[in-house]
């Protein structure tokens, strides 16, 4: 997406992994505990806003938004805020 608006605007994250997933090793036994953390997700609820924009215009911004959509395994709308 930074590559793509060319320094021109401000992009917002505003989602962060902040939920861990543990894993236990194979071949354990039952009553040793939880797994260690393997990696930490974040869980994507209807309405969410992922990404924000400002400072390019609103083509650049739609083509920009269009890519990052195409790479997640999750159905996006693009949304213009007044």
């Amino acid at each position: 997406m930074t590559r793509y608006a060319r320094r021109g605007g401000k992009i917002w994250v505003r989602i962060f992994p902040d939920k861990p997933v543990t894993v236990r090793p194979t071949e354990t036994l039952m009553g040793s505990g939880k797994g260690s953390p393997e990696y930490w997700i974040f869980i994507v609820k209807p309405g969410r806003i992922l990404y924000e924009m400002s400072g390019v215009s609103e083509t650049v911004v739609k083509a920009v938004i269009s890519i990052a959509a195409c790479k997640m395994p999750i159905r996006t709308q693009f949304v213009i805020s007044g």
